[in-house]
Protein backbone atom coordinates (compact mmCIF):
# COMPACT_ATOMS: atom_id res chain seq x y z
CA UNK A 1 0.00 0.00 0.00
CA UNK A 2 2.31 2.43 0.64
CA UNK A 3 4.04 1.96 -2.52
CA UNK A 4 0.62 1.91 -4.40
CA UNK A 5 0.08 5.65 -2.73
CA UNK A 6 3.57 6.34 -3.59
CA UNK A 7 3.46 6.09 -6.61
CA UNK A 8 -0.32 7.47 -6.88
CA UNK A 9 1.57 10.52 -5.52
CA UNK A 10 3.77 11.06 -7.75
CA UNK A 11 1.97 10.91 -10.88
CA UNK A 12 -0.64 13.10 -9.27
CA UNK A 13 1.67 16.04 -8.68
CA UNK A 14 3.25 15.68 -11.97
CA UNK A 15 -0.03 15.77 -13.42
CA UNK A 16 -1.32 19.16 -11.36
CA UNK A 17 2.43 20.52 -10.68
CA UNK A 18 2.14 20.37 -7.24
CA UNK A 19 4.36 18.92 -4.34
CA UNK A 20 4.46 17.33 -1.26
CA UNK A 21 2.07 14.47 0.13
CA UNK A 22 -1.77 14.02 -1.20
CA UNK A 23 -3.01 11.24 1.63
CA UNK A 24 -3.06 12.60 5.09
CA UNK A 25 -1.91 10.06 7.77
CA UNK A 26 -0.28 6.09 7.07
CA UNK A 27 -2.41 3.20 5.48
CA UNK A 28 -4.27 1.43 8.16
CA UNK A 29 -5.09 -2.08 8.25
CA UNK A 30 -6.76 -4.41 10.74
CA UNK A 31 -7.79 -7.51 11.23
CA UNK A 32 -11.38 -8.74 11.21
CA UNK A 33 -12.84 -12.25 13.25
CA UNK A 34 -16.42 -12.64 11.11
CA UNK A 35 -18.11 -11.48 8.33
CA UNK A 36 -20.61 -9.43 10.81
CA UNK A 37 -17.84 -7.37 11.52
CA UNK A 38 -16.35 -7.16 8.08
CA UNK A 39 -20.05 -6.02 6.90
CA UNK A 40 -19.23 -2.96 9.59
CA UNK A 41 -16.78 -2.00 8.02
CA UNK A 42 -17.81 -2.16 4.62
CA UNK A 43 -20.58 0.35 6.11
CA UNK A 44 -18.27 2.28 7.78
CA UNK A 45 -16.29 3.22 4.60
CA UNK A 46 -18.86 4.06 2.82
CA UNK A 47 -20.22 6.27 5.80
CA UNK A 48 -16.61 8.32 6.10
CA UNK A 49 -18.17 10.96 3.38
CA UNK A 50 -21.22 11.18 5.10
CA UNK A 51 -19.53 11.70 8.88
CA UNK A 52 -16.53 14.11 7.38
CA UNK A 53 -19.64 16.13 5.98
CA UNK A 54 -18.14 16.09 2.13
CA UNK A 55 -21.82 14.83 1.72
CA UNK A 56 -25.10 14.51 2.76
CA UNK A 57 -26.08 10.75 1.81
CA UNK A 58 -23.37 8.60 1.02
CA UNK A 59 -24.55 8.14 -2.98
CA UNK A 60 -23.57 11.60 -3.47
CA UNK A 61 -20.17 10.49 -3.03
CA UNK A 62 -19.27 9.67 -6.60
CA UNK A 63 -15.52 7.74 -5.44
CA UNK A 64 -16.98 5.12 -2.63
CA UNK A 65 -17.86 1.65 -3.72
CA UNK A 66 -21.57 2.60 -2.21
CA UNK A 67 -23.55 3.35 -5.93
CA UNK A 68 -22.44 0.28 -7.26
CA UNK A 69 -23.35 -2.19 -4.37
CA UNK A 70 -26.49 -0.28 -4.31
CA UNK A 71 -27.41 -0.58 -7.59
CA UNK A 72 -27.34 2.64 -8.18
CA UNK A 73 -24.84 2.76 -11.35
CA UNK A 74 -22.90 -0.14 -13.00
CA UNK A 75 -20.17 -2.25 -11.47
CA UNK A 76 -16.52 -1.50 -12.29
CA UNK A 77 -14.45 -3.89 -13.21
CA UNK A 78 -12.18 -3.78 -10.28
CA UNK A 79 -14.96 -3.87 -7.54
CA UNK A 80 -16.77 -6.89 -6.29
CA UNK A 81 -19.86 -6.54 -4.81
CA UNK A 82 -21.07 -10.41 -4.74
CA UNK A 83 -19.98 -11.41 -1.18
CA UNK A 84 -21.15 -7.79 0.47
CA UNK A 85 -24.78 -8.38 -0.89
CA UNK A 86 -24.53 -12.02 -0.60
CA UNK A 87 -25.14 -11.37 3.08
CA UNK A 88 -28.74 -9.52 2.49
CA UNK A 89 -30.57 -11.83 -0.13
CA UNK A 90 -29.92 -13.98 -2.97
CA UNK A 91 -32.07 -12.19 -5.13
CA UNK A 92 -29.32 -8.97 -6.33
CA UNK A 93 -32.51 -6.58 -6.56
CA UNK A 94 -33.60 -7.40 -3.20
CA UNK A 95 -30.28 -7.55 -1.62
CA UNK A 96 -29.45 -4.26 -3.00
CA UNK A 97 -32.38 -2.63 -1.54
CA UNK A 98 -31.51 -4.51 1.78
CA UNK A 99 -27.82 -2.92 1.70
CA UNK A 100 -29.11 0.45 1.00
CA UNK A 101 -31.34 0.10 4.21
CA UNK A 102 -28.14 -1.41 6.33
CA UNK A 103 -26.19 1.44 5.89
CA UNK A 104 -28.68 4.14 6.43
CA UNK A 105 -29.06 2.86 9.86
CA UNK A 106 -25.53 2.77 10.41
CA UNK A 107 -25.90 6.60 9.88
CA UNK A 108 -26.58 7.62 13.50
CA UNK A 109 -24.93 4.45 14.77
CA UNK A 110 -21.59 4.04 16.68
CA UNK A 111 -18.44 4.40 15.14
CA UNK A 112 -16.97 0.40 14.23
CA UNK A 113 -13.60 2.01 15.87
CA UNK A 114 -15.04 2.68 19.28
CA UNK A 115 -14.65 -1.45 19.00
CA UNK A 116 -11.27 -1.96 17.36
CA UNK A 117 -8.73 -2.98 19.58
CA UNK A 118 -5.07 -1.47 19.54
CA UNK A 119 -6.86 0.24 16.03
CA UNK A 120 -5.81 -3.02 14.16
CA UNK A 121 -8.12 -5.64 15.52
CA UNK A 122 -11.62 -6.08 15.35
CA UNK A 123 -13.36 -8.87 17.21
CA UNK A 124 -14.80 -10.22 20.16
CA UNK A 125 -11.71 -10.63 23.15
CA UNK A 126 -11.13 -14.67 22.77
CA UNK A 127 -10.04 -13.60 19.33
CA UNK A 128 -8.02 -10.69 20.47
CA UNK A 129 -6.23 -12.11 23.32
CA UNK A 130 -5.42 -15.02 20.84
CA UNK A 131 -3.63 -12.36 18.18
CA UNK A 132 -2.02 -10.59 21.68
CA UNK A 133 0.79 -13.52 21.25
CA UNK A 134 1.69 -12.63 17.25
CA UNK A 135 2.60 -8.72 18.97
CA UNK A 136 5.05 -9.52 21.37
CA UNK A 137 8.32 -8.74 20.80
CA UNK A 138 7.26 -6.19 18.52
CA UNK A 139 6.95 -2.91 21.16
CA UNK A 140 10.23 -1.46 19.99
CA UNK A 141 9.56 -1.92 16.24
CA UNK A 142 9.67 2.24 15.65
CA UNK A 143 8.28 1.58 11.97
CA UNK A 144 4.56 0.05 13.80
CA UNK A 145 2.34 2.76 15.01
CA UNK A 146 3.00 2.69 18.86
CA UNK A 147 -0.50 1.86 19.83
CA UNK A 148 -0.19 -1.19 17.76
CA UNK A 149 2.50 -2.57 19.60
CA UNK A 150 1.02 -2.76 22.79
CA UNK A 151 -2.68 -4.04 21.59
CA UNK A 152 -3.36 -5.20 25.31
CA UNK A 153 -2.22 -2.59 26.97
CA UNK A 154 -4.67 -1.60 29.99
CA UNK A 155 -6.35 2.13 29.99
CA UNK A 156 -4.55 5.42 31.91
CA UNK A 157 -7.99 4.81 34.01
CA UNK A 158 -7.11 1.41 34.66
CA UNK A 159 -3.38 2.00 35.83
CA UNK A 160 -4.08 4.71 37.87
CA UNK A 161 -7.69 3.87 39.04
CA UNK A 162 -6.30 2.35 42.29
CA UNK A 163 -3.35 5.14 42.29
CA UNK A 164 -5.06 8.51 43.19
CA UNK A 165 -4.58 10.29 46.39
CA UNK A 166 -1.71 7.88 47.49
CA UNK A 167 1.66 9.16 46.02
CA UNK A 168 4.16 6.44 45.80
CA UNK A 169 1.42 4.21 44.28
CA UNK A 170 0.60 6.53 41.63
CA UNK A 171 4.48 7.37 40.79
CA UNK A 172 4.91 3.74 40.21
CA UNK A 173 1.83 3.52 37.79
CA UNK A 174 3.48 6.56 36.23
CA UNK A 175 6.50 4.27 35.35
CA UNK A 176 4.55 1.41 34.36
CA UNK A 177 2.25 3.31 32.07
CA UNK A 178 5.77 5.10 30.22
CA UNK A 179 8.24 2.14 30.19
CA UNK A 180 5.66 -0.80 30.45
CA UNK A 181 3.02 0.58 27.93
CA UNK A 182 3.96 2.77 25.82
CA UNK A 183 1.86 5.80 26.95
CA UNK A 184 4.35 9.42 26.23
CA UNK A 185 5.14 11.33 29.19
CA UNK A 186 2.39 13.99 27.97
CA UNK A 187 -0.40 11.59 27.75
CA UNK A 188 0.72 10.21 31.71
CA UNK A 189 0.79 14.21 32.92
CA UNK A 190 -2.31 15.37 30.68
CA UNK A 191 -4.49 12.42 32.52
CA UNK A 192 -3.44 13.05 35.86
CA UNK A 193 -3.27 16.92 35.30
CA UNK A 194 0.54 17.72 36.19
CA UNK A 195 3.02 19.43 34.60
CA UNK A 196 4.82 17.51 31.71
CA UNK A 197 8.25 18.10 34.16
CA UNK A 198 7.28 16.46 36.55
CA UNK A 199 6.35 13.27 34.98
CA UNK A 200 9.53 13.86 33.06
CA UNK A 201 11.65 14.20 35.99
CA UNK A 202 10.05 11.05 37.49
CA UNK A 203 11.30 8.65 34.73
CA UNK A 204 14.60 10.20 34.91
CA UNK A 205 14.72 9.37 38.25
CA UNK A 206 13.97 6.29 37.34
CA UNK A 207 16.85 5.36 35.15
CA UNK A 208 19.16 7.39 37.94
CA UNK A 209 18.51 6.67 41.16
CA UNK A 210 20.32 9.45 42.55
CA UNK A 211 18.76 12.17 40.93
CA UNK A 212 15.14 10.72 41.75
CA UNK A 213 14.46 13.64 44.03
CA UNK A 214 11.78 15.45 42.65
CA UNK A 215 8.95 18.31 43.38
CA UNK A 216 5.13 17.81 42.53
Amino acid sequence: MRQLNGVYTMRFNRHHGSVGHVFQGRYKAIVIQKESHLLEVCRYVVLNPVRAKGVEAPEGWRWSSYRATAGIERVHPCLTVEWVLGQFAPKKRLAEKKYRAFVMDGMAGRRIWDNVKGQSILGDGDFVNHLIDYARGYEEVKEIPKIQRYLNRPTLTEIFKIARGEKRRRDRGITEAVKRWGYSERQVADYLRLHYSTVSRLIKGEANPRTSKYKT
